[in-house]
């Protein structure tokens, strides 16, 4: 026991550089440091229920004092640790250099990264993000994704966990976008872009599981029988409030977003892939006294789906995995709507560590009105954090098909919809 804050210590050191930008995203407006300079520093480790031990708390001070802040990077390189959806494994890592033009309105950001899973991502970026006295965003991004093992065990609820499956995706996406902000707290936002032809493929990369390809265990799911998948043009408007005190480890306001996505089919042959989708998702931080607060999370999608038309498997919504369902395996459930509700309890035990108990309920469905919350996991963990950013988290969850164990560099009811400018493909969870 008396080795268990060394023990800490030498694992925040490690994790905080490379899970700053794993989850303080580099596509996101900067906040202030995470942490004071040496000279300001303050003796923070009685700020939890028990005082912390000065080796962990030293440990996280001087490694966020060494790594620098939440927000997005200076002009020049850096490293690209974010970008990479669920599943790509727990760390991903690439070059990346930004630059800023007109005179500091504008910027050009490029990056490119791998993860641990062989996912691959290479990225470019032109946006104007303070325009109109800081009341209108402009922006284009291009993202070419190679997604090597992607979970898929078949439409419904009652989906078997024996019959998973995985597939490979290849995209490019081009997107323009905009936001209108009235007042800080509030945003309006459109996006148009064109999604190239998603190339489905059998599963590659590292690590990879001996499970059969999509193509063979779901032959007759739209789309997966497909030799070619059609382009997309897609669009979407969106409403955003967000009143919380820091995006990375809330302790106070909340953030409510709904949004409408239109997919259109540009295949020469058909247009079987019209659809659209319909969203709505809020997240409160309720502090309850100094060192507790509890957070709640709701989210629904319902598609939209014309006579004659479908929506292919990979663009359903699905649940499971590490911010949803934490019991299941991450994009366990697809349909074309789902519910989900979160609520966790958190006491922050030492200044830079919580410990958290939380319950997750949610299913799919095919239409709205047949949802319900009959899968549930619940369980407990702990978070690790500066002030105002989450670096690091570790959950255990049980549910019907047993105990999971996740780490993750996120805070878990983070909302990444915020900020993902591209078309969510596949539909993430």
């Amino acid at each position: 026991m008396r080795c268990l804050p060394v023990l800490l210590a030498v694992l925040v050191a490690a994790v905080s550089g490379s899970a700053r930008a794993q989850d303080l995203r580099t596509d996101e407006r900067p906040e202030p440091d995470v942490a004071p300079s040496p000279a300001t520093a303050r003796d923070n480790s009685h700020d939890g229920l028990f005082a912390e031990p000065r080796v962990l708390n030293d440990a996280i001070t001087r490694a966020f004092n060494r790594f620098g802040d939440t927000g997005s990077p200076n002009n020049g390189f850096y490293l690209e640790l974010s970008n990479m959806i669920t599943g790509s494994g727990w760390l991903s890592i690439g070059p990346g250099y930004r630059r800023s033009i007109a005179g500091g309105a504008g910027f050009v950001d490029m990056s490119a990264a791998v993860s641990w899973r062989a996912y691959n991502m290479m990225q470019g970026r032109l946006e104007f993000p303070d325009l109109a006295d800081k009341h209108l965003a402009i922006g284009s991004q291009v993202m070419w994704q190679d997604q090597t093992q992607i979970n898929y065990f078949g439409i419904g609820s009652s989906s078997s966990e024996s019959d998973k499956s995985q597939y490979r995706m290849q995209s490019i996406d081009s997107v323009a976008y905009l936001a209108i902000k009235p007042v800080p707290s509030l945003s309006f936002g459109g996006e148009y872009g064109f999604l190239r032809r998603p190339d489905v493929m059998v599963p590659g990369g590292t690590f990879k599981l001996l499970l059969p390809p999509t193509e063979e265990a779901f032959p007759g799911d739209p789309g997966v029988s497909d030799a070619f998948q059609p382009n997309y043009l897609h669009g979407e408007l969106s409403i955003t409030s967000d009143t919380r005190d820091h995006r990375s480890r809330p302790t106070s306001g909340g953030v409510y977003r709904a949004a409408w996505t239109d997919f259109v089919d540009q295949s020469s042959s058909s247009d079987t892939f019209n659809f659209r989708q319909l969203e709505a998702e809020g997240a409160q931080f309720i502090p309850m006294m100094d060192n507790w607060v509890i957070a709640l999370h709701g989210w629904v999608v319902t598609s939209d789906v014309p006579h004659g038309h479908d929506v292919p498997f990979y663009l359903l919504p699905s649940l499971g995995g590490q911010n949803s369902l934490r019991s299941y395996s991450d994009y366990r459930f697809h349909d074309r709507a789902l519910a989900l509700v979160n609520a966790e309890s958190r006491w922050t035990l030492f200044a830079h560590m919580d410990a958290a108990a939380f319950i997750d309920a949610g299913n799919v469905a095919p239409e709205f009105r047949d949802l319900n919350l009959n899968k549930t996991s619940y369980g407990g963990g702990l978070r690790f954090h500066t002030e105002k950013a989450t670096f690091a988290r570790v959950d255990a969850a049980y549910g019907a098909e047993g105990w999971r164990v996740i780490f993750r560099t996120s805070d878990p009811l983070r909302l990444s919809r915020l900020t993902r400018r591209v078309a969510a493909v596949p539909f993430v969870p």
